[in-house]
């Protein structure tokens, strides 16, 4: 596969619940209540689902004051050579950095993107050596720039991709298999995935196209059956998890995890 989440060899970085979600910010769901125990049990359930495909799970603690710190794929981006600590578009989130960089620090050397650069890393789909960015509310033509001249040095080909009526790029598409992509064309442009095997989500369930790759098995939400069945047709793994608490913090199946193979340590930080 041309995944960077082919390798057996796969750590994931995850966060413990805020007992604050409920104040996590919204986009483009309306307000709903959140049960907190309820969604600590399906993060968990989630971590367990990735252990039992073989992935390393470091856990770091919850940051009570910090809503949305579940949410650590936001957070960074990490590629085989280096990771990237984000500015994010939400400046109450940016606090949940320093931490994430710490213990990125374990596994690559670092550089932090800073204004007026804005990017999350759900606006960032990796395949191969393809990076594909979305220009959304929360990351900016400066931010992919600015990505664009960290990742080139390193021969990365990084393309800008339009983002409309989703909160990110990975909203509305992912790698499902080698050429595969899943894909709600009406929330992205996807003139810039020319190439690639484009699987369109039923019109019922326009979400539907967040999905976790991992190790030939493709993860989404249990509320998305027609999507399941859409995939299984085709001859794709799937394994479906609750996330209905979650989702109401605009979560998907990626958001909650930032995963990434582990088998190059350093130790050695650099700004940009």
């Amino acid at each position: 596969m041309t995944s960077d989440l082919c390798s057996l060899n796969l750590t994931a970085i995850t966060r413990e619940l805020s007992p604050s979600i409920n104040n996590c910010e919204l986009s483009f769901h309306a307000r709903q209540p959140i049960d907190v125990a309820e969604a600590i049990a399906q993060h968990k359930t989630y971590q367990d689902c990735l252990a039992q495909l073989g992935v390393r799970i470091v856990s770091l603690s919850a940051q009570p004051e910090l809503p949305d710190a579940v949410f650590v794929e936001d957070a960074a981006v990490v590629v085989d050579e280096v990771a990237i600590i984000t500015n994010m578009g939400a400046p109450s989130r940016r606090p949940e950095a320093r931490s994430l960089a710490d213990t990125l620090l374990r596994y690559r050397p670092i550089k932090f993107l800073a204004e007026p650069a804005t990017l999350d890393g759900g606006d960032v789909l990796r395949i191969g050596r393809r990076i594909f960015v979305g220009l959304s509310q929360r990351t900016n033509c400066e931010g992919f720039l600015k990505l664009r001249d960290i990742l080139g040095a390193y021969g990365y080909e990084v393309e800008p991709v339009e983002v409309r009526g989703c909160l990110h790029l990975k909203s509305a598409c992912s790698q499902v298999g080698d050429d595969n992509i899943l894909v709600n064309r009406s929330w992205i442009d996807v003139e810039p995935l020319r190439g690639f095997e484009l699987i369109h989500v039923p019109e019922e369930e326009p979400a539907g196209a967040n999905a976790l790759l991992i190790n030939d098995v493709v993860i989404i939400p249990e509320s998305f059956p027609k999507t399941r069945t859409l995939l299984e047709q085709r001859g794709f793994r799937v394994h479906t998890i609750d996330l209905s608490e979650l989702q109401k913090a605009e979560a998907g199946v990626t958001c909650t995890s930032l995963v990434f193979s582990d088998s190059i340590p350093c130790a050695s930080e650099e700004r940009s």
